[in-house]
């Protein structure tokens, strides 16, 4: 398949203009025409890309791409490594960040609760087509520490968990993958037992003392590396690539 093709596939199946994002979504970085073999990962680091290079693959597909808002508009030290790593062997690079979010079955919000156990899950907005804030149900309550070994268990990552001042039972759970702490207030606002995420900032533990929820940072990671698995074995079973997910490890 073209590179433009594909990407013109990707694009269509995470419905990327449904979003704002902070970064670009689709082809980051044009390489060879022909696509073959694929590489996935969470984001494309240096490591991520070397494994490419060893593999001989015609293009990486990530979560976390390169190109964001706040990034500064100049390509020396890593941001040149990077990149000639790519362009020296031709290598494609797509990125696709809140579009592998909230996409129904293969985002992160949705496997993220597949991992855990948790039913009846959904967009906690189901008439925006962007949400990001998923919710749903354990099938039978349990304590904030059983939860806390559950998403160890699971992630193979123990989590940061405040339960101070929260319900003994869990029952009813919002969560957003990544660096969705500060959707807390509103998963509290809305009545949720817990709230789930990948990262925490100092204000969010003082949120979920005074307005009673369990909060749970997972690991911005841990969180998300099941949806850009997913797109790339659909790739490979709907699609017929050679693609090959690599976990590069991250303790954040």
């Amino acid at each position: 398949m073209l590179n433009k093709e594909l990407e013109n596939l990707l694009n269509n199946e995470l419905k990327v203009r449904r979003f704002r994002d902070y970064a670009p979504n689709g082809l980051q970085v044009q390489g060879k025409s022909e696509i073959k073999r694929i590489v996935t990962g969470v984001t494309a680091c240096q490591a991520l890309l070397d494994v490419a290079v060893e593999l001989k693959a015609d293009a990486v597909l990530v979560h976390h791409g390169y190109f964001w808002k706040n990034d500064e508009p100049v390509i020396t030290g890593m941001m040149h490594k990077r990149l000639k790593t790519l362009l020296s062997h031709d290598i494609n690079l797509y990125g696709y960040h809140l579009p592998l979010d909230a996409h129904p079955i293969m985002g992160n919000n949705a496997l993220l609760a597949s991992e855990l156990g948790i039913n009846n899950l959904g967009p906690i907005d189901p008439d925006s087509l962007d949400c990001l804030i998923w919710h749903g149900e354990l099938t039978a309550p349990e304590s904030g520490a059983a939860l806390a070994q559950r998403i160890t268990h699971r992630l193979g990552r123990e989590p940061l968990h405040c339960g101070d001042n929260a319900p003994a039972e869990i029952r009813r759970i919002a969560w957003c993958t990544g660096g969705g702490q500060d959707y807390i207030k509103e998963a509290a606002e809305r009545g949720f037992d817990a709230f789930i995420t990948g990262e925490v900032s100092e204000r969010t533990i003082h949120i979920a003392r005074e307005m009673g929820i369990h909060f749970y940072s997972a690991g911005h990671h841990a969180t998300e590396r099941y949806g850009i698995k997913a797109l790339g074995e659909w790739l490979a079973q709907e699609h017929q690539f050679d693609v090959s997910f690599i976990d590069i490890d991250n303790p954040v």
